[in-house]
């Protein structure tokens, strides 16, 4: 909103409007309000929560400290989702699709969680909204991103093409930029559904390959396998997020990790200079993410305030799920989903521990007639909780490994 205000400003030569022009202020200011929302108001949201007793209900798995959790307040999502979506309305083009995807991306699956958490509460049913809605809802979101991104004429990329192609081509595809020693570039809109394979030369991969492999004349059904792989991202990140907030503060900074890591990608992305010298993708128009990241990190790092442990409050289903869905969105958006096992390898391993627990009980117990556990317990925090550490030293080694993650997966920039 304020954006579009300075704009209009700056077209009526006031002074200093024009610094709203520059994606880095607007970070910053979009980092500052979101940190100072899920502050202030975290409190009063603390406090009106215990007010009208929405407390988390506990069940005794045996977990040291656990009971003590008993009625801390739930559906602290509120928090992060009203630190995220207002300083991007304030500060983001609103006009932006990509901004337009995640806003609603936020709120869809914010709305998802905040259905589960309060059926939990003020329903009195632990098992919240049924499994099979949850896939549903994560369908949906997957379907509007998946479409939005393949079919959407403004979501595409640019690439350098020589001179002699140039005359080839439609002039209306191609932008030209004179660089600052006087050499010029030429760009070609691409409208293709590529991604990025990590720590490969030449690492670009279309979708429509796979189908290729088949018949060339399949590759106009690129779009259903393009779909199909934004639909099982989405919901595995997001059910990896939720997953992994068992514990205090161990979803919250492992995602301000991520979406740290993942910002640095936005940023370079939508950077014609960055992304040339990088030899990475340029995305036009995705720099404004920029925005949207930098409040997402704001929330997360206001909201660890309250709920690093002792947790004063938990962010519940309305959190995770949402954080999970926007983490994945991105990736996609940046065209970095390949990178996914690397980055959000906390969310990954929680997720494995415990498919691998579920598979190994349900085998064993159909072949011996006893199931038998790989892990004391799962998720992977658990198990460790059960080995006597502590969980504050447990979520400050999980977001070790997540730095080192990160840190690898911004080395693939240029390690290929």
């Amino acid at each position: 909103m304020l954006y579009h205000l300075f704009q209009y400003l700056q077209e009526m030569n006031v002074p200093g409007a024009g610094v709203f022009g520059y994606i880095s202020f607007r970070a910053a200011m979009a980092a500052v309000v979101s940190l100072v929302i899920s502050l202030l108001f975290g409190k009063r949201i603390i406090a009106f929560l215990l007010k009208k007793q929405v407390g988390e209900t506990v069940r005794d798995l045996g977990l040291e400290g656990q009971i003590e959790k008993q009625g801390t307040p739930t559906m602290g999502g509120l928090i992060i989702i009203a630190a995220i979506v207002i300083p991007t309305l304030l500060f983001a083009r609103l006009d932006n699709v990509y901004i337009i995807l995640l806003l609603i991306t936020t709120l869809w699956l914010g709305a998802i969680g905040f259905t589960d958490d309060y059926i939990k509460v003020f329903k009195k049913n632990k098992e919240g909204l049924a499994g099979r809605f949850k896939i549903v809802g994560q369908v949906g979101i997957g379907l509007i991103v998946g479409f939005t991104v393949y079919f959407h004429p403004a979501i595409k990329t640019r690439v350098e093409i020589p001179l002699e192609v140039v005359t080839q081509v439609d002039a209306s595809l191609v932008s030209v930029i004179v660089n600052d020693d006087g050499n010029t570039t030429y760009l070609l809109d691409r409208k293709s559904p590529n991604t990025t394979i990590p720590f490969v030369k030449n690492n670009e991969f279309n979708y429509s390959s796979v189908l290729g492999l088949i018949s060339n004349d399949l590759r106009s059904y690129t779009w259903i396998i393009y779909v199909l792989a934004v639909i099982f991202i989405i919901t595995a990140v997001s059910n990896g997020a939720n997953l992994t907030d068992g514990i205090d503060g161990l979803a919250t900074g492992t995602s301000a990790i991520i979406m740290l890591t993942i910002g640095v990608f936005v940023y370079l992305s939508g950077n014609v200079m960055f992304s040339d010298y990088l030899d990475i993708m340029y995305i036009p128009n995705i720099g404004e993410l920029t925005v949207f990241v930098a409040a997402f990190i704001g929330a997360c790092i206001g909201f660890l305030w309250y709920n690093s442990y002792p947790a004063q409050i938990f962010m519940g289903d309305t959190g995770s799920l949402a954080i999970g869905g926007i983490i994945a969105t991105l990736a996609i958006l940046v065209r970095k989903e390949l990178l996914i096992p690397v980055l959000c390898g906390v969310f990954f391993i929680e997720t494995i521990s415990v498919m691998m627990q579920v598979g190994y009980f349900k085998y064993t117990k159909k072949k011996l007639g006893e199931g038998k556990r790989i892990f004391l317990m799962a998720p992977l925090h658990h198990h460790y909780q059960k080995k006597g550490l502590h969980e504050s030293k447990i979520v400050s080694r999980f977001w070790i490994v997540g730095i080192m993650l990160a840190i690898i997966t911004v080395v693939t920039l240029k390690l290929r």
